[in-house]
């Protein structure tokens, strides 16, 4: 770290167009070149807005208005537009699909060598480089429009690193990557960062995947900063001023009564260490019980809807050939009854999302047959494009916005909304078409992109209350403590196949990737940090005869 300042943010304010306060309120915060940065806070805080603002975006092309400065690499945001700051700057934006504009992968990690003058061999070299670095060779001559939604977020961030920038911004980067590419991106920041001197701000709800690698975290609440500090001091902030934003291995320690709180897995088996085989053995004998349905925060209930003796939705030996020379689905076999909860797992491209638009009736089998119980609810992982027009609540009622706690974003545009709101307002919507009359079927594709601790909580609550109203649910999902918490099965896919499809609580026990932090830290089957933490109190009074300290 050489101490001079990479990006300065000197009392900077800024109102979108259309709101009625700021989102960012007199921040200030400062990174020097080659320092790691973690943004956290609840959805909505500010942090999009942030890196938008960093990266010239706000108000350069977003609108509004803006007071104070900010600096990056020396360039002031004020006289220096997008253009300019992105030949310092890589950025990532959230919605990843709205910000690649070529057709092919190599057309789209090209544009940016290509724009800077680069030569025909040096776009080539830099071309392969960020493809390799992020994992997607084999991606290279596929079009953008067959692509998953976390296929195409590592081309956007192998298309902002392919110019070797000296900042990088990612909002969002894991959102929909599944574990083994959360984790490999991870490793990769880390890496750029310690060897290369990239400086890296990141904004992330999922803070586990990154903790470990930031030098600092800042927490953006209202549109403030109101913490900057190392990781372990974070940790000991947010459990006594924010415990919804702790990473899931801290909440089983500060549940169990242990400090200090861990910042990664490993350091949470170091400090356990002379309890885990004990721990071991019981977690896995801890299989996981289905939740009792609780009533969600934002108070919506569904009307049960009678159901008959068929299930809510049958898929039998379907297949998706429409791509040439490659099958998205091969002879798919699944059956989902009235009020079961299914959890879809698997890598990206696996073919989850196909299935579920193919279970929507979206999509037309090559073979194979489809059966569903009408109506049916489907959010897809683009969930902007529910939501056209310039103010929310002409799209989604009033009545739904209001029971759903989104009743203060009614005037709001849509493109105004942080990635959560977006995510939660559309959920509204498509479950809330039918009235309070449950949906018989509904389809969530990663519904908890951008969505934080707390509203993580009301997502869970409101999938076990359509389920308990008759519902049958199925979540496509990278998120194993989504599926531990609310699904009764889980099915993992790959390839377009279905490799296994059983009980959740046997699905995520004793995992490398597909299993939760819980799991990862005892080894077995306490999927969550609730179970997690009942089993480290008793090891901790059978091993020190007392109470955990």
């Amino acid at each position: 770290m050489s101490g001079r300042e990479a990006v300065l943010v000197e009392g900077f304010s800024y109102q979108h167009p259309e709101g009625d306060s700021p989102a960012l309120k007199e921040v200030n915060l400062k990174v020097l070149e080659g320092e790691f940065v973690l943004l956290a806070g609840l959805s909505g805080a500010g942090k999009s807005t942030l890196i938008r603002a960093m990266a010239g975006l706000a108000p350069s092309f977003d609108g509004g208005t803006a007071a104070g400065s900010i600096t990056v690499c020396g360039l002031d945001t004020r006289d220096h537009g997008p253009a300019d700051i992105a030949r310092v700057c890589g950025t990532v934006i959230q919605d990843a699909e709205r910000q690649v504009v070529m057709s092919t992968v190599r057309a789209e990690l090209a544009l940016p060598l290509e724009s800077r003058g680069g030569t025909v061999a040096s776009v080539a070299r830099g071309v392969e480089e960020a493809a390799l670095l992020l994992g997607i060779e084999d991606l290279l001559d596929r079009k953008l429009q067959g692509l998953s939604g976390g296929e195409l977020q590592r081309v956007a961030i192998a298309a902002a690193l392919a110019v070797r920038p000296e900042v990088l911004l990612l909002d969002e980067p894991t959102a929909q990557l599944d574990p083994v590419a959360a984790d490999d991106l991870a490793w990769t920041l880390r890496r750029l960062n310690e060897e290369q001197g990239i400086t890296v701000l990141v904004a992330e709800q999922r803070i586990e995947r990154l903790l470990v690698a930031a030098d600092r975290v800042a927490v953006v609440s209202e549109g403030k900063v109101v913490s900057d500090s190392a990781p372990h001091e974070f940790l000991g902030w947010a459990e006594e001023r924010a415990p919804e934003l702790l990473p899931p291995t801290a909440v089983l320690f500060s549940t169990a009564g242990l400090s200090p709180l861990p910042a990664s897995v490993k350091e949470a088996r170091e400090s356990v260490k002379g309890l885990l085989p004990g721990l071991k053995a019981a977690a896995q004998l801890a299989v996981g019980q289905e939740p009792k349905v609780e009533k969600g925060s934002n108070g919506q209930r569904f009307r049960r809807r009678r159901t008959g003796d068929s299930p809510a939705l049958e898929l039998r030996g379907v297949w998706d050939e429409r791509l040439a020379g490659k099958a998205i689905l091969k002879g798919v076999d699944l059956k989902v009854e009235s009020g079961e909860i299914v959890a879809l797992m698997g890598r990206n491209g696996a073919g989850k999302s196909t299935l579920l638009r193919h279970a929507a009736g979206l999509l037309t089998p090559s073979r194979g047959k489809r059966h569903a119980a009408e109506p049916v609810a489907y959010l897809s992982q683009t969930p902007g494009s529910f939501l056209p027009g310039d103010r929310l609540g002409d799209v989604v009622p009033l009545s739904v916005l209001q029971s759903n706690g989104l009743g203060g974003l009614a005037d709001r545009n849509p493109r105004d909304l942080s990635g959560g709101e977006i995510q939660r307002a559309a959920l509204a919507l498509v479950t809330g078409a039918h009235g309070m009359d449950a949906p018989r079927l509904v389809l969530l594709d990663e519904p908890t992109r951008g969505m934080d601790g707390i509203h993580m909580r009301e997502l869970i609550n409101t999938i076990r209350g359509l389920a308990e109203a008759g519902s049958a649910v199925v979540v496509a999902t990278h998120d194993p403590e989504l599926a531990a918490e609310v699904a009764q099965r889980t099915v993992l896919m790959g390839e377009g196949i279905i490799l296994s499809d059983g009980p959740t609580s046997e699905a995520l026990m004793g995992g490398w990737y597909f299993t939760t932090e819980t799991a990862r830290v005892l080894g077995g089957g306490a999927l969550v940090p609730a179970d997690g933490a009942k089993l480290l109190r008793e090891a901790v009074v059978t091993t020190r005869g007392g109470v955990a300290e």
